[in-house]
């Protein structure tokens, strides 16, 4: 399997520059770019081999087979589709549209959807992570500036204290800097030793947990309120044949997660108020009138200050782990007034924290393995190397000793334990620090699926190359490797990929001017 390419290592440039020069004399040069269209811009595709029929749509007889062994460099190219754009910035792009059409799209509706749902109660929610010792942070008190994207208001003093102190470590207390938007310090402990990156660890892994009971929460609450106030419950009957009785109401979510620069994550949750129709309970219908917006946001406060988690025992920790929200939950009203969070400008700031990982707090590996995990963690490291540590330490095999009266020599070894290990989880996830859940979810009854959107975009691109005829392409190809061929086949690629972007948004733009102008005469 190859490598990934770095172009951008000195010394590789005259190398790849002679490459793509190579490529582009060539005869076959304008077949090799239309064959490594589908995955140009990818900065590691997937190369398969095996056969390609044409197959009748009707009468499944094969018209035609060719072999990967005909098509240019022997092998048919496909993008990675990885989500993360520091990996592949074309495939994250492409997901990162997708992520936006799956919250846009439960906010107004479309692709399905009906657009009735953009009159549903909707809160836009941020769930913190505790303390775990104190850090470098910015907090700018009072905004004079008009946008926040140019923001150039003065911050506060860090850590401002009357009386400088030290703590047990003889490290300082206090921090008067005022930290820059891209200081190194932020997020970083005033004192390793203090910092407690155990519970941290712990806390991301089973942030999960926690956010799916103060889901439960929130809905039982608004069950509750519904009996209160005399709104009746809905009659289901089950494909069973059994008789439930249910609240009028469902919460549907759509929810991205944040690692923050301390390596804490956070959420940032929409919450939508659904009804329920008792004839078809996977439709999406309005509310009870009687429960409003204002219930809703009461009832997310009152479940993020209640819910909490207590984790299994650790043999560092019999009594387990408290797991709980910060003290800063955000819930804010979407379509507000002030016009500061439309449907919009919260798809788009979902959508791009859709493509990130760990790469605010400076990591960014590939799963861990006992071979690699020393190039990563260091309990007396800086503050990530600890924190992988303490995933890789508390996810160890636990053992248990022998009972009493039980054989000697070589009987006597500590055998595994075979309960579950409920912390087995933190070595497979230390390169996410802890974290091991996906950075988009939603509900079911949410919206559209990624799925669905890459099923209506293949059967787009496959009625574009078959025409509107009835052969279909079906292909029985198996993995031979990643990465371009070359540095210069990269170059090539994504230089041609880029190009054909920048004809689109022009395109585009030419468009929407035209409609404009049409508009405007008529």
């Amino acid at each position: 399997m190859s490598t990934p390419l770095t172009l951008h290592r000195p010394g590789l440039a005259a190398g790849r520059d002679a490459q793509a020069l190579h490529r582009a004399a060539t005869l076959e040069f304008s077949g090799w770019l239309e064959h490594t269209r589908p995955a140009g811009g990818c900065s590691r595709p997937i190369r398969l081999t095996g056969t390609i029929a044409a197959v009748d749509r009707d009468t499944g007889r094969i018209l035609s087979e060719q072999h990967t062994d005909e098509l240019p460099d022997r092998t048919l190219y496909k993008a990675c589709g990885n989500r993360r754009e520091s990996q592949c910035r074309d495939c994250a792009w492409v997901y990162q549209g997708d992520a936006f059409q799956v919250v846009r799209c439960g906010l107004t509706g479309g692709k399905g959807i009906p657009a009735s749902i953009g009159r549903h109660p909707v809160v836009f929610a941020t769930f913190t992570a505790p303390s775990f010792g104190a850090v470098h942070h910015r907090h700018i008190p009072r905004h004079t500036c008009r946008s926040r994207q140019r923001c150039d208001c003065r911050p506060a003093p860090c850590r401002a204290r009357s009386t400088v102190g030290t703590c047990p470590h003889g490290q300082p207390a206090a921090c008067f800097a005022r930290h820059d938007a891209d200081d190194p310090r932020l997020g970083q402990p005033l004192c390793l030793d203090c910092y407690d990156h155990d519970h941290q660890v712990v806390w991301n892994y089973f942030a999960g947990e926690l956010w799916r009971r103060t889901k439960q929460a929130i809905e039982r609450r608004l069950a509750a309120l519904c009996r209160r106030r005399g709104i009746p419950f809905v009659r289901i009957v089950t494909p069973s044949g059994k008789v439930r009785w249910v609240p009028p109401l469902r919460v549907s979510h759509g929810k991205v997660a944040e690692m923050q620069r301390r390596a804490a994550v956070h959420f940032h949750v929409l919450l939508r108020l659904d009804g329920v129709d008792p004839d078809d309970p996977d439709a999406l219908v309005p509310p009870p009138a009687g429960i409003t917006v204002d219930d809703l946001d009461e009832a997310v406060h009152a479940a993020a200050s209640q819910i909490t988690v207590t984790t299994p025992p650790h043999p560092d920790r019999p009594q387990g782990w408290r797991v709980a929200w910060g003290e800063q939950v955000d819930v804010r009203r979407t379509n507000s007034t002030d016009g500061e969070l439309t449907d919009g400008k919260v798809a788009a700031y979902l959508a791009k924290y859709a493509t990130k990982a760990t790469e605010a707090t400076g990591h960014c590996s590939t799963r861990l393995t006992p071979t690699t995990i020393d190039d990563y963690a260091d309990p007396e490291g800086d503050h990530l190397a600890r924190l992988i540590d303490a995933c890789w330490h508390l996810g160890r095999p636990t053992h248990t000793e022998p009972a009493s009266g039980a054989a000697t020599g070589g009987d006597r070894q500590a055998s595994l334990d075979t309960k579950p290990r409920p912390y087995a989880g933190l070595r497979r996830w230390a390169h996410m620090l802890g974290f091991g859940g996906h950075f988009l979810t939603k509900a079911r009854r949410y919206s559209v699926t990624f799925g669905q959107l890459r099923d209506t975009r293949a059967t787009y691109r496959r009625m574009e190359d078959e025409d509107g005829t009835d052969i279909v392409t079906v292909g029985t190809l198996i993995y031979v490797g990643s990465g371009w061929l070359s540095a210069g086949d990269a170059l090539l690629a994504n230089t041609a990929a880029r190009q054909r972007r920048e004809s689109r948004r022009i395109g585009r733009e030419e468009v929407a001017h035209e409609a404009w102008l049409t508009g405007a005469a008529a």
